[in-house]
């Protein structure tokens, strides 16, 4: 425990020492630049706030499945503006004399920060459910023996009848006993469509919104 802590010690120390070395870094730039005062100091705190929140939203993205180009970019810009820095104040730029476009670049900065924040702000952080898997919900509350209960969706091709001409008369589909947390949810829904609109609820709409397959809606519709 004691190795561990002090394992911890070590990096929160070192991390402590490095940021303060950037921001001071940051800070004489931007006070070179022009930005005096109050605004010397924003400098470095809005490079690093974009860069940590850009890193966050990027691993967030990646453990969720999602695209993660969007705060990539924005972290290496955040990385470009503080490594930027660091070298520049290294004895390669004069801070006597800055130019021009380091000038343009550092005013420009505050735009750019905050078109970057406002995307990040608004990357969406959960994956999109596929339309054709059935949903979670159902997988959820039918588990353990109750999961066994459930048909098997039928893969055998259905043979077509010759047409005859005639109406056949229509025969009466089976239900299939539902287990008992599957008629609870299906009762809830039907009460919620009902408190909702006033009407009874559809069973063919309870059954697609349960993800059951088609042949199903009889054993639905006979616990409404």
């Amino acid at each position: 425990m004691r190795a561990y802590l002090a394992r911890v010690d070590a990096v929160i120390i070192q991390a402590v020492i490095a940021g303060a070395l950037s921001f001071s870094h940051l800070h004489d730039l931007a006070e070179a630049a022009g930005q005096g005062g109050w605004k010397a100091w924003a400098y470095p705190i809005s490079v690093d706030l974009l860069l940590v929140a850009a890193w966050r939203r990027m691993r967030e993205a990646q453990r969720a499945g999602l695209p993660s180009g969007g705060p990539r970019l924005w972290f290496l810009v955040a990385l470009a503006a503080s490594l930027g820095a660091n070298i520049a104040t290294a004895g390669l730029l004069d801070l006597d004399d800055v130019p021009a476009s380091l000038r343009v670049i550092v005013a420009g900065w505050p735009a750019v920060a905050f078109f970057g924040g406002t995307l990040l702000a608004h990357t969406p952080r959960t994956p999109k459910e596929p339309a054709a898997s059935a949903p979670a919900e159902t997988l959820a509350m039918v588990d353990g023996p109750d999961r066994d209960a459930l048909p098997a969706p039928s893969t055998e091709p259905v043979a077509e009848e010759p047409a005859t001409g005639l109406v056949a008369a229509s025969t009466p589909v089976p239900t299939v006993a539902l287990p008992p947390a599957l008629v609870d949810r299906v009762q809830a829904l039907a009460e919620e469509h009902r408190a909702a609109t006033g009407q009874p609820a559809d069973p063919d709409a309870v059954r697609a919104r349960l993800g059951l397959p088609a042949s199903m809606t009889p054993s639905v519709a006979a616990h409404l």
